[in-house]
């Protein structure tokens, strides 16, 4: 593996390599005011949520590498204490770059990115009328992270009030993967669109004991066949397949044609019945596949 070394590599670099493995993260389309009024829109990928009671939202304004200096948006936060967490869908994921790009402070990037300002409830920055999301915030605190060049300040905020344009809800009234369209920042050039095929639904009960890996026997987590998330899938069982079940499964036809057809070539049966379990995963039928397995003890 490339191992690298932060103290002995360019921060340029380094910044890459960081944005590059941790991905996708969401981006902060953030919305500030400076002392006059004057709005300021600029994205930011350092963010995420860390807190519901309270609710906190956290971005980082890095320092530029090039040249150490700040943006707009950390002096507009510093002296107002406000700013505005609006969502970046797809349908606006181009106008968003637009802002990223580096205006002089009195051009308004709501103008330049053909985006629409509305007037918050609760604070000075104007909401993005296009993000189905916005978040009005009182920024709590800023923590600066070092002085020199990629050095990061977070702006801890504290959502006071939510916009959510109701477009997106399903009909239990929670927000749809599908419908909110979200885009995710990668590193270099590349952003990620979280809907489609790119969503998966994963059901974990965490307050139930499965069983784990651990506890499949040898012949299973060694599979050629089967990967770690397969074998991760054949873990989450809460039990072994009773001893009854095994009985009735040697009578289906396909399991008795697999056994009378390779019997006697133990590799060859050992295949067909972890592509068999493989298939039966996919569908769904984990405790069905692991009984399977279960025969070749």
């Amino acid at each position: 593996m490339l191992s690298i070394d932060p103290k002995s590599t360019q921060t340029k670099d380094l910044h890459q390599y960081l944005l590059g493995a941790v991905a996708p993260r969401p981006i902060c389309f953030a919305s500030t005011v400076d002392e006059e009024g004057n709005p300021n829109l600029a994205p930011y990928s350092f963010f995420n949520v860390f807190s519901s009671n309270p609710p906190i939202a956290i971005f980082s304004s890095n320092r530029r590498v090039r040249d150490n200096t700040t943006k707009d948006t950390l002096h507009n936060v510093e002296a107002t204490k406000e700013v505005v967490i609006n969502v970046v869908s797809h349908s606006i994921v181009q106008q968003m770059t637009l802002t990223s790009i580096e205006y002089p402070t009195e051009v308004s990037e709501f103008d330049k990115a053909g985006l629409t300002p509305i007037a918050s409830d609760l604070v000075k920055p104007f909401r993005v009328k296009e993000s189905p999301v916005q978040m009005e915030c009182k920024v709590n605190n800023i923590i600066a992270l070092g002085e020199h060049g990629g050095a990061g300040n977070l702006v801890v905020c504290e959502v006071v009030r939510m916009h959510i344009d109701e477009a997106v809800l399903d009909k239990e009234g929670k927000i749809d993967p599908q419908k909110i369209d979200l885009m995710g920042r990668m590193g270099r050039a590349f952003y990620c669109r979280a809907s489609g095929e790119a969503v998966s639904t994963i059901v974990r009960a965490v307050n139930q004991l499965a069983i784990g890996v651990d506890a499949l026997p040898k012949q299973i987590r060694l599979s050629k066949v089967l990967t770690g998330n397969d074998l991760a899938i054949l873990g989450g069982v809460l039990e072994m397949p009773s001893q009854e079940t095994l009985e009735q499964l040697k009578k289906e036809p396909r399991t008795l044609e697999l056994f009378e057809e390779f019997g006697n070539n133990t590799t060859h049966l050992n295949e067909k019945i972890h592509k068999l379990a493989k298939d039966l995963i996919r569908v769904g039928e984990v405790e069905k596949a692991l009984a399977n397995l279960l025969l070749l003890e």
